[in-house]
């Protein structure tokens, strides 16, 4: 295995072992028996942990906004960000990592990032759809709620508690087997159970997907 390669396999395994325990609760040590390599040899190629991490959430958020900036611009552009964004679901560990950067974002190294990433996508959601700033306010609103209840495991818990079946419901829509199949499945016997057909409730067909662009 070559350098390159050893060096995406460790940012693979400190991506994973990140999500799981955070920035503070995170060491090299983890990493490297993450990754099948001694301790020395994180440190080697990648200095300290703060150093570490922050190379793991650059590299996320590098990958979140080139999956934006690849929408192209037009009328179908806001529904194109939303259905980019509901891929992004799949990958828990990658939205994981970035609430733990937020989280950390009185680190003057972490914050910065944090803000040239919130900054990226609301230029790229404005570029691309032609929208109002308040639209791509929305956009990043409804995605940190989305992040936010995958971050609480509000999805594996969707049929234990009928308020929270109508929240994780309501906020991730059409995007819910994306993040949590049994979920949907759930929510689907029926009325009563949580997510089904209750008063008021709009006609499924006319439901929105996740960070809606429109």
């Amino acid at each position: 295995m070559s350098r390159d390669e050893r060096r995406e396999q460790i940012l693979d395994a400190a991506t994973a072992v990140f999500a799981a325990g955070g920035y503070a609760g995170t060491s090299t040590d983890q990493v490297a028996r993450a990754a099948g390599v001694s301790q020395p040899y994180v440190v080697r190629m990648f200095g300290t942990k703060h150093e570490l991490f922050a190379e793991v959430f650059d590299r996320i958020g590098r990958r979140i906004v080139a999956a934006f900036s690849a929408v192209p611009a037009g009328p179908a552009a806001g529904d194109e960000l939303a259905a980019t964004y509901v891929r992004l679901l799949a990958d828990r560990n990658l939205l994981l990592v970035m609430m733990h950067g937020f989280a950390a974002g009185a680190d003057p190294v972490f914050g910065a990032r944090s803000r040239e990433f919130f900054v990226e996508v609301f230029e790229v959601y404005v570029d691309r759809t032609g929208g109002t700033l308040d639209q791509a306010r929305d956009f990043l609103a409804q995605g940190m709620l989305l992040n936010t209840l995958l971050a609480i495991g509000a999805p594996e818990h969707f049929g234990a508690d009928p308020r929270l079946g109508e929240l994780v419901r309501c906020a991730f829509g059409d995007a819910l087997p994306a993040v949590d199949p049994a979920a949907r499945r759930t929510g689907e016997r029926g009325s009563g159970e949580p997510g089904g057909p209750h008063a008021g409730d709009p006609d499924p067909a006319e439901s929105r997907p996740a960070a809606s662009g429109r």
